[in-house]
């Protein structure tokens, strides 16, 4: 049984939102301990307070901006620039949670060069304290470029989103050997943590078992060492498509555009302003 699977207490309670900063080799730690961690995506600076005081381990910074807030298809159209200013409101004022930026597509992929440039702009541009790239094996020699050059690397194995067109569309990736081919590939470069998106709960608890390094999962079933979601797909503050794997905890499109109308209602009854959003003159 992995790690992940502990019942344990440290396992299952939330972290104290005022406790240290986390810190990338935290990570492998948890896993260690079989406390289990969780992550979550944040673009804004209300939406990271929030939650960095839930207590939620790790925000991401994910290339997701592209479909999330910019009504996107993919998240192959968001640029490094784009993604820097996303991830320093969220890494000022995020206080114990890790910040971890995305590397977005045609950033990274050209040469080893590139993507220490690309990493290093992150890191020096905002107060982010990891990046995130795609990619196992053809990824391998620059995942250990950058952490030789002191760069916590956090990869991104299974379905790889910005491969969708090659992928032919966002299926789940059953190749088990190569899941785990790549899973040890970048464990050995240096990562401090896998993203697994997509796969078979079988299959990511064979890869769970056999990484000291811990894997979060997204549409990977429950033996992972930590989960993470889209932050929109939690709150249910998008339409139209919802993944299998995204439990909707909220309905905010639904209650944003409730409040919209009785805004509406109000202004054309002339209820609001009252006189309590009012000003008046001073004697």
């Amino acid at each position: 049984m992995p790690p992940s699977c502990s019942s344990s207490p440290s396992a299952a309670t939330p972290q104290d939102s005022s406790g240290p900063a986390v810190q990338p080799p935290d990570l492998i730690r948890y896993k260690s301990r079989g406390r289990l961690i969780t992550m979550l995506t944040a673009y804004d600076a209300p939406t990271a307070r929030a939650l960095d005081r839930a207590g939620i381990d790790c925000l991401l910074v994910g290339d997701s901006v592209a479909m999330t807030v910019q009504g996107r298809e993919t998240t192959l159209s968001v640029t490094l620039d784009q993604m820097i200013y996303h991830g320093e409101i969220v890494a000022r004022v995020a206080r114990r949670a890790l910040v971890v930026i995305d590397l977005p597509f045609g950033s990274y992929q050209t040469s080893v060069a590139q993507a220490i440039d690309s990493a290093v702009r992150c890191l020096k541009e905002t107060r982010a304290k990891a990046v995130k790239l795609e990619g196992g094996r053809t990824m391998a020699s620059t995942i250990a470029a950058l952490t030789s050059a002191g760069i916590p690397v956090m990869a991104h194995i299974g379905l790889t989103p910005q491969a969708v067109h090659q992928l032919g569309g966002y299926k789940i990736q059953r190749d088990e050997e190569r899941l785990l081919e790549d899973a040890h590939a970048v464990a050995q470069a240096g990562a401090f943590a896998v993203v697994l998106e997509c796969v078979p709960a079988s299959a990511a608890a064979a890869v769970t078992a056999a990484l000291t390094i811990p894997t979060i999962g997204i549409g990977a079933g429950p033996h992972c060492d930590g989960q993470v979601l889209v932050i929109h797909d939690l709150l249910g503050s998008t339409d139209g498509f919802q993944p299998k794997f995204a439990r909707r905890y909220d309905d905010f499109a639904s209650r944003m555009t409730d409040a919209a109308r009785r805004f509406a209602a109000e202004v054309a009854q002339r209820t609001f302003p009252g006189p309590e959003e009012s000003f008046e003159m001073r004697s």
